[in-house]
């Protein structure tokens, strides 16, 4: 009988102690936080390959603006690559061939400051900083839709317009830190005489971002996928894809906004180092102001999407962006450093939703497994889109400068004029989004 009432009390020792069964632990928890580490060391690269940390380099080169302008949109152009994923086969999941892919295309960037260095012509350097990101970016977004398709596998889709939020805001803390120690250090080396010596600097920092961003993958979790993608299937997945309207309309949002802001923004970061006269450390205060703003203003985009819909915070953006185009039709010389930070204030407010607004429209209207493929084929035409807004503007972009920055009889900057296109097709966004998506449905849930 003694032991039977041990027995019994072991029994209930145990039941109130045991560990919560697999089945109910949330085993992803730490994969997400390694995400948004992920996101984050992700964002620190794109920021020393882009804007005026890149016209730095291309400015060194001898390439003119219009040129600059293109290589910039080459992200965009990297973005129309994605369909290829949708050839990748994910039976045994997609990690190694993320980590593998990661490591080559941000080798790939590094090399980029290294190609002052490169034993050649002017034109050779400048054929090899071409190849280096092109390459670079078609790399990265062939394998973009798969990485992300697996990380927002581990989010509750509840949750996500507050998950994407969170990931935000950490990814531009940080970078407000990163852009001003790496703006100043450039700053001081340019000043020292010593440009190229800034250029190693910021390869090296690229080398050591590869290393960290390599690592959040290896110890990330990749869930088990009953359905894994197939590429034989690539037809009828397609079919599937083109019939769902709501989810053209998705994709009709994304790439008419790329080539409204592809036919201004790529050509902004020369402007700012050339016409403007921008330092690399106040460009770094003006990341500063963005990354806070965006950083405020994030959670509650995320929460006005997952009350409202996405389709809402996209509208709402577009009309910020539209704003801040508007404010660039009249940044000059003389004005440039209130104008151009009205301007960021702006677009940092547009930025704290478009990225995640242009990701889960996709995911709202996509079958459920379907989203990886989704999300490949949006962003194969919104790369296009965008590279080719950009490739028809750089020609406008030359006349006007070649022509004394002549226009229509006017005196403007290049950059006044391609600001100017682009409000008027963001503000045809803004239309599309209300009379073509957002009334409809409020007329259906009427």
């Amino acid at each position: 009988m003694h032991r039977i009432r041990a027995y019994y009390h072991y029994l209930q020792y145990r039941r109130r102690h045991k560990a919560v069964p697999s089945c109910t632990r949330d085993i992803y928890k730490t994969s997400r936080t390694l995400y948004i580490i992920e996101a984050a060391l992700e964002y620190f690269v794109s920021l020393l390959v882009s804007g005026a940390f890149l016209a730095k380099v291309s400015t060194h080169l001898g390439i003119s603006d219009s040129l600059t302008g293109v290589i910039t949109a080459f992200v965009s152009l990297g973005c129309s690559f994605q369909m290829l994923s949708i050839f990748l086969s994910r039976k045994s999941g997609v990690k190694r061939m993320v980590i593998t892919a990661s490591v080559i295309n941000e080798l790939l960037f590094a090399a980029i400051y290294l190609t002052p260095f490169v034993p050649l012509s002017s034109g050779g350097k400048t054929v090899v900083f071409m190849v280096c990101m092109m390459a670079a970016n078609i790399i990265h977004q062939m394998f973009n839709s798969p990485k992300i398709g697996w990380y927002m596998s581990l989010v509750d889709d509840r949750k996500r317009g507050v998950f994407t939020a969170n990931k935000e805001i950490i990814s531009l803390i940080g970078g407000m830190i990163f852009t001003t120690v790496m703006g100043n250090v450039m700053d001081r080396f340019e000043a020292a005489g010593n440009l190229r010596g800034g250029f190693i600097v910021c390869g090296i920092t690229l080398f050591a971002l590869m290393v960290g961003h390599t690592l959040t993958f290896v110890f990330s979790k990749e869930k088990p996928q009953e359905d894994a993608a197939d590429a034989t299937a690539f037809g009828p997945k397609v079919r599937t894809l083109l019939k769902n309207r709501l989810y053209i309309k998705a994709v009709a949002v994304g790439v008419l906004w790329n080539v409204a802001t592809h036919c201004a923004t790529p050509f902004y970061a020369t402007y700012q180092i050339n016409e403007l006269g921008f330092s690399l450390s106040f460009v770094a205060i003006l990341g500063v102001i963005s990354s806070v703003v965006r950083a405020l203003f994030s959670r509650g985009m995320g929460r006005f999407a997952d009350r409202h819909s996405f389709a809402d915070m996209m509208l709402l953006c577009m009309l910020l962006m539209g704003g801040s185009f508007g404010v660039m039709m009249f940044t000059v010389p003389q004005n440039g450093y209130v104008l151009f930070t009205v301007y960021t204030v702006l677009c940092a407010v547009a930025n704290a939703g478009i990225n995640s607004a242009l990701i889960n429209l996709v995911f709202d209207y996509a079958p459920n497994d379907l989203r990886s493929e989704a999300l490949a084929l949006q962003r194969t035409v919104y790369g296009l889109g965008g590279f080719f807004a950009a490739l028809a503007v750089s020609p406008l972009i030359t006349y006007i400068q070649g022509n004394a920055n002549g226009f229509l009889g006017m005196t403007v900057y290049a950059q006044q004029v391609t600001s100017a296109l682009a409000l008027i097709l963001t503000l045809a966004v803004a239309a599309f989004l209300y009379f073509g998506m957002i009334r409809n449905q409020k007329a259906v849930t009427v």
